[in-house]
This record gives structure tokens, sequence and C-alpha cells, in this order.
């Protein structure tokens, strides 16, 4: 139903700007253009892109990429690992379709310089008793799990080992719904939060940046059946965001689960 991750290279960081850039169609994954990196997506298909050094201790074998084991992104203050196939694509697809129609999507709305204006996104929370969270001015309640997101729990908590209480959930309706840049660093997640995230439908990009040094970024693409975890010190210094397309494209739907602390 929806594109995976086909192959990856190595990447470099430029020296002047310290973005990260792949390109799968030169041989050595890296622009044919030896200017200064800009700002313009690479003329490849988005599922053959990701953008990060991989750590190469990992040992990973780049044209077998099953999702077992996971590739740790070379980012300086950061915890970030991605397993690029983490469910399989019919287990993606079935849940993907449940969360759909079985989630109680709800519509936010934040203040913004005095106005009030609905978020870019449809969310949902779920957890745990007990387990409310606030960001943006929104206090969350959890509803019930359901058995597609305890389904999901179970898998990658079995990874990480790691017990999660609660997930915040948000359906991309289109290219127009969003996330501006935040850092996922309320009170309730404690000093060095881990963030699971877990993304289902359509592929979209997620950008990184840092807090100090806001040129430095890198970028990967979420597709579908994915899973990415934040842990360590990212959120002190990192920020992330999806940004707005102008493309067609399909729905996609991101759970990231948490630990609220008591």
């Amino acid at each position: 139903m929806f594109s995976s991750i086909k192959r990856f290279n190595e990447t470099m960081t430029h020296p002047e700007t310290g973005k990260i850039r792949i390109d799968v169609n030169h041989p050595n994954g890296m622009t044919a253009d030896a200017s200064p990196y800009n700002e313009q997506r690479l003329n490849v298909p988005n599922h053959q892109i990701i953008q990060g050094s991989l750590f190469p201790e990992l040992g990973v074998d780049h044209n077998d990429v099953t999702g077992s084991a996971p590739i740790s992104l070379s980012m300086p203050n950061a915890d970030v690992r991605l397993y690029p196939n983490f469910f399989l694509p019919e287990e993606s697809d079935r849940l993907f379709q449940h969360l759909l129609d079985e989630i109680p999507w709800r519509q936010d709305y934040i203040t913004l310089y005095g106005k009030t204006v609905p978020l870019p996104r449809k969310t949902a929370w779920h957890g745990d008793d007990g387990a409310s969270y606030s960001y943006s001015g929104i206090d969350l309640d959890p509803e019930p799990w359901t058995p597609a997101l305890l389904e999901v729990r179970t898998r990658i908590e079995d990874a990480v080992e790691v017990s999660f209480n609660s997930v915040l959930l948000n359906l991309y309706r289109h290219g127009r719904d969003s996330m501006s840049w935040h850092s996922d660093d309320e009170p309730e997640l404690g000093r060095n939060p881990m963030i699971a995230s877990v993304s289902f439908g359509e592929a979209r990009r997620f950008i990184f940046r840092h807090r100090q040094n806001k040129a430095l970024k890198t970028e990967v693409q979420l597709t579908h059946g994915s899973f990415l975890l934040m842990a360590g010190e990212t959120q002190h210094f990192w920020q992330h965001a999806i940004p707005k397309t102008t493309r067609a494209i399909a729905p996609r739907i991101n759970l990231t689960f948490r630990v609220i602390q008591p």
C-alpha cells in the first residue's frame, strides 16, 4: 500500500553548512554538485532518501534492511535510532486501517498571537489511568488502550526493553497537515525522555535541528512501518518538525509512545 525504504548509502556532513545529505544515485552517497548544499530536495525518489550519518560499528547491511537492527544517526548530543521496516507491510496495512477507523480522533486548538487556530492535524491521547499530559496549552486525559495500540506497544517494548504508559497519536490527513519545530521536553516526561515514534501510512519528512546551532540539520524519511527511537539528551539539544508539502499524498498516522512520570 505504501512505499518503504529500499536501500541506504554512506552520508556526509557539509563542512560549511553542517547539513547532512545523501543521494543514493551518486556512487559515494553525495550530491553531484560540489557547491554548498541548499534547501532543494534531491532529485531521487522519496523512498530512497535518508539523511543522517550511520555509525559504522553497527555493521548494518544497507542492502538487507529488515528492521531487526537499528541504524543510529550520527548526531552530536543525541541518541537517535531508526528501524526502517520494523513492521512488515501486511502488519502495517492492517494496523493503519485499525487505527484510522477505531481511534476517537479529535481536533484540538491552540492560541497563536492572540488568535485561536486549529492544530494542522488530528490527535488522540491513550494510556494508563492517571497518565495525563499537557503541551502547547492542551490538557490531555488518557483514553483506554485499544487492541491495536497494545499490539504496537508490546512490539516496541520488546525491542527497547522499556515500559511505556502512554501514547500520543497524530493523524496527518494530507500534505497541509504538519508539525512545527519543538522538543518533547515537558516536565512530566522526565529529564531524559525516551520517545518511541512509529509511523504508518504515507512517508513524511522528519527533520532534526540543533537548538544551539540551527544550521546543523538531519533529515529522515519516516516510512510505512518504521520505528524511530529518541533517547538520552536528544530533547535537550534538538528540535524536530514535519513540514508541509504541496504534493498530493495519502494520510499518515504517527504514534509517539512515552513514559509519563508520576
